[in-house]
């Protein structure tokens, strides 16, 4: 029998998900190859009371995956892709982006039908730096709460400290089955999605060449293609995951349309850009749409 394939993935219900989702493509792929998953803790998991924010460094949902990846306790990493760092580690490769998920933001409230119908100082709950700085950028008269913790974690603080509303991803709602929580997908002309938000990335050794290739059936390129320009950005930018910067790549027949926007943490200040162009240049559109958004003043609410 062939050596199993081993995943490494965090062990929320999400992650679970995820790396459960992942084992069943390669299985269909690689029929009787065992396909194993295994645990791993995050820093980002261990760190349950503080803010992100304040944990400080990248990678505090990422590292300890590649790293059990890198030291052969794993063959393959499956992130959530807006948590992973743009920089890349150099005995990985980024092998698959499978169809991408949904990557919109999602208002949850068990009193308002929607986001514009919260009263003024209404109490809003997100563990965001970037939903916090647009939300205070639409709506500077509310007061947000820091909340930490998985989903079901977080839908339970929704009712047991009578918030008045809760912003998650839309994907991870729609793939536990929760979709029926979410009172509105907010817009996303204002509420820009995270970096890669709703993509998995599939990671394993540079040097594990028959892994590259098992994963690489995996691929889809449109999906691929997008956030390769949305990671480009935010690597330009000179950004990570906990700054408030967001963006969106579509691709379609007439190519590839990027968008982005970047916010100073208190959302007082916004700059928007866009850009449109050929999707197999997607890491340039990334970057010419950094330049141009630099060009008009993101350079110093980046703080560089």
């Amino acid at each position: 029998m062939s050596n199993p394939l081993r995943i490494a993935t965090r062990g929320s219900a999400l992650a679970l998900w995820q790396a459960n989702y992942v084992a069943e493509q390669l299985r269909a792929v690689v029929p009787g190859r065992p396909v194993e998953l295994v645990t791993i803790q995050t820093q980002g998991d261990r760190e349950q009371t503080r803010p992100l924010a304040q944990i400080g460094g990248e990678g505090l949902f990422t590292k300890a995956i590649q790293d059990a990846v890198r030291e052969r306790a794993a063959d393959v990493a499956v992130h959530s892709l807006k948590d992973l760092p743009t920089i890349p580690v150099s005995e990985l490769a980024l092998a698959a982006v499978p169809p991408r998920g949904p990557t919109g933001d999602a208002f949850l409230s068990r009193k308002f039908g929607r986001f514009d119908d919260l009263p003024v100082g209404a109490r809003l709950a997100t563990g965001s730096t970037r939903r916090r700085a647009m939300v205070l950028n639409r709506r500077p008269d509310l007061k947000l709460v820091e909340i930490r913790g998985n989903v079901d974690t977080r839908l339970r603080k929704l009712a047991d400290l009578d918030l008045d509303g809760l912003i998650l991803a839309q994907a991870g709602l729609v793939r536990l089955n929760l979709g029926h929580a979410i009172t509105e997908v907010l817009d996303a002309t204002w509420m820009l999605p995270a970096v890669g938000q709703g993509a998995l990335g599939l990671e394993c050794r540079v040097d594990d060449a028959e892994t590259r290739r098992v994963l690489a059936m995996l691929d889809d390129l449109p999906s691929r293609q997008a956030v390769t320009a949305e990671r480009s950005l935010l690597l330009a930018l000179g950004g990570g995951c906990q700054i408030p910067v967001g963006a969106s790549a579509a691709v379609n027949e007439d190519g590839l349309q990027l968008r982005g926007t970047v916010l100073s943490p208190d959302g007082k200040q916004r700059i928007n850009g866009a850009i449109t162009g050929l999707a197999h240049r997607a890491e340039d559109l990334g970057k010419d749409l950094a330049r141009i958004m630099l060009e008009k003043g993101s350079r110093t609410l980046l703080g560089m």
